[in-house]
């Protein structure tokens, strides 16, 4: 659990603080959408830094009107998030209730069935709060300091909206160490669940290990990917580097690839992704073979190995500005190791879900790597997270992901 400096009091108590942006920050921006103010923004009195991690405060501009109200966290670069524009709100039960009835109502809209993302963090409203649905149990990431003295609230509002029986709390990840807060993995409601659970998707079944496998146990945003990759596998020989659970690999297989490779450093992983091949009833046209992707993409190529229909979906290599220049050239090398593996007029899918490398930075470093590799490419597709990842559109890091469709000369 986090330490007493992260609990403060609840969120409706007494009279609120004001916090302030400096003369020269852009408060127009805010006004216009903009969720986030960055520390060197703010002014940062010492009853400013008093404040405990999470509290709401009103939110004035330099000339001290109003903004709206926002959750402060003098620990984090992002020092303040707006959570409504009515500064008198009650971030209450209630308040969590109306926001979930919306998301809900979007994802209910786009899917037949209860596998989703149902709240992307800003783009919904829930600055920093990252929920994920699996039938009946859902997974919430609080990723800020106010989400996680929320969470009971967000969590009552959870099951009184969506009915579901099991609430698991994934307090792991960078993001909430940025915030200052620790990590923790928890059923905070309901029954613990009994294994993976299974999740239908582009007419395959994947295992989310939703209290041991990365983030929430599986991977929704890649969904639209998934099925585009598999109008592309009918009969084909498919190579899945990083594959996870099998993303792109069993929804391949379903689709009537001939066969699959899936290529991941996590053993657990791979065996998820036979489970659902098992279930399915292809687990006799899925192979795994666990290591290291560079390493593997390399012996790979030394064996000549080659494949009909390649996909690389590797873990954020630039996750900050700071990691950018390292990230694409982790993307380029990528590309070279990957593009002689691809049959000639065959394709390779490249992605990335760093967005601090823009998709024009990604498309080049991608491109500088097929040629290096010795091959020339078309881009016939770029995709993008599926529609429960809204993007919020004055915040680019909501728009991560990106997914480059190339189909190779022979």
């Amino acid at each position: 659990m986090t330490d007493d400096n992260l609990n403060p009091p609840p969120l409706q108590t007494g009279r609120r603080a004001t916090v302030r942006l400096k003369p020269r920050a852009e408060a127009r921006a805010i006004r216009h959408g903009f969720p986030w103010v960055y520390a060197d923004e703010l002014v940062t009195d010492r009853r400013t830094q008093a404040l405990p991690p999470g509290t709401l405060a009103v939110l004035e501009d330099g000339d001290r009107r109003t903004l709206g109200l926002v959750t402060v966290n003098t620990r984090s670069k992002i020092i303040a998030r707006v959570l409504d524009r009515d500064p008198e709100a009650v971030v209450d039960r209630a308040w969590f209730q109306a926001r979930l009835v919306r998301a809900l109502a979007l994802r209910e809209h786009l899917f037949d069935a209860p596998f989703y993302r149902l709240v992307h963090a800003e783009a919904d409203g829930l600055p920093g709060v990252i929920i994920d649905r699996f039938g009946d149990v859902a997974v919430v990431q609080p990723n800020a300091a106010w989400a996680e003295t929320a969470l009971s609230d967000i969590v009552a509002a959870l099951v009184a909206v969506t009915g579901v029986r099991t609430v698991v709390k994934n307090g792991q990840g960078r993001a909430r160490g940025l915030e200052g807060l620790a990590e923790e993995l928890a059923v905070v409601h309901g029954p613990v669940p009994q294994g993976p659970v299974p999740v239908p998707m582009n007419g395959a079944l994947y295992m989310a290990d939703v209290l041991g496998g990365q983030k929430t146990g599986l991977f929704f945003d890649q969904r639209p990917n998934h099925a585009f990759a598999a109008r592309l596998a009918r009969g084909a020989r498919v190579l899945d580097v990083f594959s996870h659970v099998g993303g792109f690999a069993l929804a391949a297989l379903a689709a009537g690839a001939s066969s699959a490779l899936a290529v991941d450093a996590s053993a657990a992983a791979l065996g998820l992704a036979g489970q659902g091949a098992a279930a399915a009833g292809f687990a006799d046209r899925l192979s795994t073979r666990q290591g290291d992707a560079f390493e593997v993409l390399e012996a790979l190529g030394a064996e000549g190995a080659r494949f009909d229909l390649v996909i690389c979906d590797p873990p954020a290599f630039a996750p900050a500005k700071p990691a950018l220049e390292a990230g694409l050239r982790a993307y380029e090398r990528i590309a070279r190791l990957a593009a002689p593996l691809v049959s000639p007029g065959g394709f390779l899918v490249l992605c990335s879900c760093s967005h601090a490398a823009d998709l024009t930075a990604f498309r080049n470093a991608s491109a500088r790597g097929i040629g290096r590799g010795g091959r020339r490419a078309q881009i016939i597709h770029t995709g993008f997270a599926g529609p429960d990842h809204p993007v919020l559109p004055q915040l680019a890091e909501s728009s991560y992901l990106k997914a480059l469709f190339f189909r190779l000369d022979g």
